[in-house]
């Protein structure tokens, strides 16, 4: 699965969420997404490769 195809996913269940949850707002659905970008950092420390790196091995597996 690449990144294209989760965060597709991701956008699908945003929007479930706020139909089934509708005090979630979009910040409160925003946080998650900068979660990630957290994540890509610690891997890219973590590893010393660069972002596009990382993405490349997220899109390999």
């Amino acid at each position: 699965m690449n990144t294209t195809e989760i965060k597709g996913n991701w956008n699908e269940l945003k929007g479930k969420l706020k139909q089934q949850y509708a005090d979630l707002t979009d910040d409160d659905l925003l946080y998650d997404e900068g979660k990630e970008d957290e994540l890509y950092g610690r891997i890219q420390q973590k590893l010393g490769k660069t972002k596009e790196e990382v993405s490349k091995l997220f899109s390999d597996l």
